[in-house]
């Protein structure tokens, strides 16, 4: 199915799929934001990723006829590209002391807490954008089993490095917010630092996967620092 240009204001455009989330539709966003680039350096300014969509901001405003033509003439084959092997390590301590609703959202699923994080633990998730604060990856992978719906009254702070669970994905809070999402652990791994070139150390495409850590792991991570080891 082939996607859909909408013309959001005379800069800004968005390419919609009426597909569903998966590996295949995430190689055909990254192709086309690959070709767009490539066509049309000089013109864009940036372009953002959803699930779903892949938003253009123009430097000027945009011939929308042509920019049709030119998706139409361009989707013979959105299958060429790979995406990455690459699998980044990410440490968690599942801990109610760091996740507050570890043991809350275990006895709602009735599994104990080490068959919840053996199952949030045993999969790849794959990165397919970033958004909502600067360094939150959207992740896709989680098991049905742990799906669950976002509290009814959103936490007011969640500390940075906090791992959650909000409908049918999983995620890492970059940064002390307000949230919505299931805390059930929290990484020492810093996600986002707007100091470093780039300020995140995973592309969209690629993969984590979370391992758990003890407290006294834990604190020894927070004292060094560390960066996120990959495996390909």
């Amino acid at each position: 199915m082939k996607p859909k240009l909408f013309q959001i204001t005379p800069i800004l455009s968005e390419v919609s799929w009426d597909l569903p989330i998966s590996d295949k539709l995430l190689q055909q966003q990254l192709q086309l934001k690959e070709d767009l680039q490539e066509e049309f350096k000089a013109r864009i300014v940036e372009t953002r990723m959803g699930f779903k969509t892949l938003s253009i901001l123009w430097s000027k405003k945009v011939d929308t006829n042509f920019l049709e033509h030119w998706l139409s003439a361009n989707q013979s084959d959105y299958h060429q590209i790979k995406l990455p092997t690459k699998t980044w390590q990410v440490p968690v301590c599942y801990s109610p002391s760091l996740g507050r609703d570890l043991e809350s959202l275990a006895k709602i699923k009735d599994l104990k807490i080490s068959e919840l994080i053996e199952i949030h633990s045993s999969v790849k998730y794959r990165i397919h954008f970033y958004g909502f604060l600067p360094g939150f990856m959207y992740l896709e992978g989680l098991s049905k089993i742990l799906h669950q719906a976002r509290k009814s009254m959103p936490d007011g702070q969640v500390p940075a490095g906090s791992i959650a669970i909000g409908g049918s994905q999983t995620g890492i809070y970059p940064s002390e917010s307000p949230g919505g999402w299931h805390l059930i652990g929290q990484t020492p791994i810093e996600l986002f630092n707007p100091g470093k070139t780039p300020p995140v150390w995973a592309k969209p495409g690629e993969q984590i996967k979370f391992y758990s850590i003890s407290l006294d792991e834990f604190d020894s991570f927070k004292q060094e620092s560390p960066h996120p080891k990959w495996i390909e």
